[in-house]
């Protein structure tokens, strides 16, 4: 199916925007002159054309910060089927995440028999999470359905079908909070919805661990660290620039025990909601300025205790290799953020990094320009994802205290 492409809506396509909401949808559903200029101005509405007509739009409305409400999709007649109402929605909601910090609920509403939305919703990522008693709207019943941005689990076990007309049955199964329409499907040649469990997590738990995992971790590095420091120093022939590096790491290992403690207390007692942006720091210096320069040491060390330069290269290029290959694996810190050309050139120098490191010891040349390269570039990933990138991927914040 051929992709459409959409953009954000302005005042001057008010006049076909209200034509085309009239022609396509019912009088009750078609938001009012003043709401419609509010979602324009909030860029909540999204059109998309077709030799210079509008045929189709999207309109959503924002009631509070953290709500967005999906008011109505709209597309003409001849246009339906071909996959412009999936693409209207599917862009609106990666524009309001895209530009929220802190990503609102979005939301819709439609009745059991609207086949079509309620379709379009759940294939965009939507589930019907409540019955909503809403007087005066007949016999169909509405059902509120929210776009999932994080992900969860279904429990396999856990499943049972209802008929799209059982608005009894329908009403009982998703008055737990754990139970979620999650499918259309056909049953005995009737409609009917797939209700499914999610398991529910505790969230407080989840980000213990969490923490306890990362002052672990860090616990250990240090004591890596540590050790090899503790060799520089008594080794005559290791290089300065080196054990300089190394007493850097060992600091910015011990300032990532402390911020996952800072973790820790917040989640315990501080609740300001800042664990996410807590743990993102600990989890970049903890790599960028510890585990990586303690790696990249390692053939330094082995350089100047056995004096072979032959073994000592083999390792240090199996070292590049495995930084190399790590760097681009779902593992990498780096794969939580976005990427640009400059970081994958940075991220190069430092896969290379044990290999010349290596080769410049292994041979007694000069090692302080490869120790200041390598300083400047941890530095520079290091600056990047603390403060020119947002929140790591898949790591939001699970859990939103309320002060009362």
């Amino acid at each position: 199916m051929a992709e459409w492409p959409t953009r954000a809506a302005s005042a001057a396509d008010l006049p076909p925007l209200n034509s085309l909401l009239t022609d396509s949808c019912e009088a009750a559903v078609i938001p009012s002159a003043a709401l419609l200029a509010d979602a324009i101005d909030r860029d909540l509405v999204r059109i998309v054309e077709s030799v210079s007509e509008l045929v189709g739009c999207i309109v959503a409305e924002m009631p509070s910060s953290g709500h967005v409400r999906i008011s109505v999709v709209a597309v003409r007649e001849g246009m339906r089927g071909q996959g412009l109402a999936k693409q209207l929605l599917m862009d609106l909601v990666e524009e309001i995440l895209r530009k929220s910090s802190e990503p609102p609920l979005i939301s819709a509403v439609a009745r059991t028999e609207q086949l079509a939305v309620t379709c379009l919703l759940l294939e965009c990522g939507f589930k019907g999470t409540r019955v909503m008693h809403v007087s005066g709207s007949g016999s169909g019943l509405h059902i509120h359905y929210q776009y999932k941005s994080r992900m969860e689990y279904i429990d396999p076990d856990a499943r049972h079908l209802v008929p799209v007309t059982d608005h009894a049955q329908l009403t009982e199964s998703l008055s737990p909070t754990d139970h979620a329409v999650t499918g259309l499907v056909a049953l005995g040649g009737q409609p009917a919805f797939e209700i499914a469990r999610f398991e529910q997590d505790d969230p407080a738990t989840l980000q213990s661990g969490e923490a306890a995992a990362g002052i672990a971790f860090s616990g250990s590095i240090l004591a890596a660290i540590t050790f090899l420091l503790g060799f520089a120093f008594s080794s005559t022939r290791f290089p300065d620039d080196v054990r300089l590096l190394l007493i850097g790491a060992t600091f910015s290992t011990v300032l990532s025990l402390v911020i996952y403690a800072s973790a820790s207390g917040e989640l315990a007692r501080i609740r300001s909601n800042s664990f996410g942006k807590i743990m993102k720091w600990g989890n970049v210096l903890s790599e960028y300025g510890g585990v990586f320069p303690f790696l990249i040491s390692l053939p330094v060390t082995y350089a100047q205790a056995s004096g072979d330069p032959w073994t000592t290269m083999i390792l240090a290029i199996l070292l590049s290799v495995s930084i190399a290959w790590y760097e681009s694996s779902e593992f990498s810190i780096a794969q939580r953020f976005r990427r640009s050309p400059f970081e994958i050139a940075l991220m190069a120098l430092t896969a290379a990094s044990p290999t010349v490191g290596a080769a410049l010891v292994a041979s007694s040349a000069t090692s302080w320009p490869w120790t200041a390269v390598l300083t400047v570039t941890l530095a520079l990933r290091t600056w990047l994802y603390l403060f020119r990138r947002g929140a790591e991927a898949d790591v939001a914040e699970r859990r939103t205290w309320q002060k009362e």
